[in-house]
C-alpha cells in the first residue's frame, strides 16, 4: 500500500495564514512570500484535508531514464515568480534573458506562473506524483518546498560539468544547506533576509538593535510587530535568546513561546503581522518590528525614517531556489540558464533590478558599474560581519511541524 503524508489542523491553519496575510500573501519584488511549512500543501485548502502526498516512490529512477531533448530542441520553459526577474521600462523584454538567447540560441519560455508555493505545488503535483512531465524545465521554490520536493524524489540531479560558474561563483553560506546538502538538486536564484525595521521619527530617533529591545523596552510599548510566519517570529526570538534555530530543542522552542507570550501579556507587542506591517511603520503606528529584508529596500526609498537593523545576535536567512523537476525535457539547457545566472556581470544585473540578496560571490563590483548604491546596500550584498550573523532554521518533522504550529497558532491568537 502507497503511504501518504497528511497534514494536520495546525499545518492547514498555517498554511491558510501565510496565503491570506503572510508572506504567501505578497507580491513579488518589494514584498515577500510564503515563508514555509514543512508538509507540503496540495491544490487548495478545500482539497487539502482529503489528500495526501504519495512518497518518492520509483520517481528517481524514472528522473534518471528522462530523455534529454537540449540538443535537437533550442529551448527550456522557465517558470518564475511574477516581477522576480529584469525587465525593461515598457516592460516587453528581459535584457539578461534576451543576452542568453542571442548567446546561446535558446528560447527561453518564460512564465510568471507562480504566485504562492502551496498553489503552484497544486499545479504540478498530479504530474508529478505520476511521473509525467510538467511541462516545464526549470522553477524557482522557497527552500522549504524545494527540500520537501527532492526528498519527494521530484526534482533531477544536476549535471555539475554544466554548471562551472554556479560551483566556483556560490557564495559559501549558500552552499549546503540541511535540505540538499552539497547542492546536488539546487542552486539559489535570491537569498531572503529577515531583520529588524523602525521608523527613527516614530521612536525619537533612538536605534532598535535587538528582538529584546522589542518585547521589553517600555518606550516601544504597544507599538511593537511581529510576524505571523513561525519560522521568523520563534527563529528570531530564539536566537536573541542565545539558541540555534538550526539546531534547537522542544523545551527550547516552548521558551521561545513563553518569551514572546510574555510581550504578548504585557501588550507590548501591538500586533502580528503578515506584510501590512510596511503601512503601520511607515505612518509611525508602529515604531518597530520584524520585518523581510526585501520590503525594505523600497520602503527606505518611499520613506527616509525608515531604519533596519541585522541584530548581532543574528537573523534569519532563507532562499528561493532553482530546481529542474522530473521528466524535464531540457535538462540540459536549463542548467546552461542556471550557469549564466551565476556569471557576475549577469547576476549584478538581475540583482540591480530585483534588490534581493544576490547568492553571487564576486559580483560586487559589476553592481558598482550599474549603481554604486546598490553594490553598498547590505540587503542586497550583506557585508561580511552580516554574514557571519546569519541563520537557517532547521528543517521540522511533520509531528513537529503539527505541535510547533498549534503553539504558535494559540500564541498569535490565529
Amino acid at each position: 500500500m502507497e503511504q501518504y503524508e497528511t497534514l494536520s489542523p495546525p499545518q492547514l491553519a498555517a498554511i491558510q495564514r501565510t496565503m491570506t496575510n503572510g508572506r504567501g500573501a505578497l507580491a513579488r519584488r518589494s514584498l515577500l512570500r510564503a515563508a514555509g511549512l514543512g508538509a507540503v500543501a496540495t491544490a487548495g485548502l478545500t482539497g487539502l484535508t482529503g489528500c495526501g502526498i504519495p512518497a518518492a516512490g520509483g520517481q528517481k529512477d524514472a528522473a534518471a531514464t528522462t530523455e534529454d531533448h537540449s540538443g535537437s530542441e533550442k529551448t527550456v520553459n522557465f517558470s518564475n515568480w511574477t516581477e522576480y526577474i529584469d525587465v525593461t521600462d515598457d516592460g516587453k523584454h528581459r535584457p539578461t534573458l534576451d543576452a542568453f538567447g542571442k548567446r546561446t540560441g535558446i528560447n527561453v519560455k518564460y512564465t510568471e506562473d507562480i504566485n504562492d508555493n502551496v498553489e503552484f505545488f497544486g499545479k504540478v503535483k498530479p504530474q508529478l506524483a505520476a511521473g509525467q512531465d510538467t511541462g516545464r524545465d526549470l522553477m524557482v521554490l522557497t527552500d522549504w518546498l524545494a527540500g520537501r520536493m527532492i526528498r519527494l524524489g521530484w526534482v533531477q540531479k544536476l549535471d555539475a560539468s554544466n554548471l562551472p560558474h554556479a560551483y566556483a561563483n556560490l557564495e559559501q553560506r549558500f552552499r549546503s544547506p540541511d535540505w540538499d546538502p552539497g547542492r546536488a538538486y539546487s542552486y539559489p536564484w535570491t537569498g531572503i533576509a529577515t531583520v529588524i525595521a523602525y521608523n527613527k521619527k516614530a521612536t525619537n530617533g533612538r536605534k532598535v538593535t535587538s528582538v529584546s529591545q522589542l518585547l521589553d523596552d517600555p518606550a516601544l510599548k504597544g507599538r511593537v510587530g511581529m510576524l505571523t510566519e513561525m519560522r521568523d517570529t520563534v527563529g528570531m526570538t530564539l536566537m536573541d535568546m542565545g539558541k540555534n534555530p538550526a539546531s534547537f530543542t522542544d523545551d527550547d522552542f516552548d521558551a521561545a513561546i513563553a518569551r514572546v507570550q510574555k510581550g504578548v501579556d504585557s501588550k507590548q507587542i501591538r500586533r502580528f503581522t503578515g506584510n501590512d506591517y510596511t503601512a503601520d511603520l511607515s505612518k509611525g503606528d508602529m515604531a518597530a518590528c520584524l520585518a523581510w529584508a526585501g520590503d525594505l529596500v523600497q520602503l527606505k526609498i518611499d520613506n527616509p525614517d525608515i531604519e533596519y537593523v541585522f541584530p548581532d545576535a543574528g537573523y534569519l536567512s532563507s532562499t528561493d531556489n532553482l530546481v529542474i523537476p522530473n521528466k524535464a525535457r531540457h535538462k540540459k539547457n536549463a542548467e546552461r540558464l542556471i550557469d549564466y545566472y551565476y556569471e557576475p556581470p549577469v547576476a549584478a544585473q538581475l540583482a540591480a533590478y530585483i534588490n534581493y540578496v544576490c547568492p553571487v560571490a564576486g559580483v560586487r563590483d559589476e553592481l558598482a558599474k550599474i549603481d554604486p548604491a546598490l553594490a553598498a546596500n547590505t540587503l542586497i550584498l550583506p557585508d561580511a560581519a552580516m554574514t557571519a550573523k546569519t541563520h537557517s532554521f532547521r528543517l521540522l518533522s511533520s509531528a513537529e511541524e503539527t505541535a510547533y504550529e498549534q503553539k504558535f497558532s494559540k500564541l498569535i491568537g490565529a
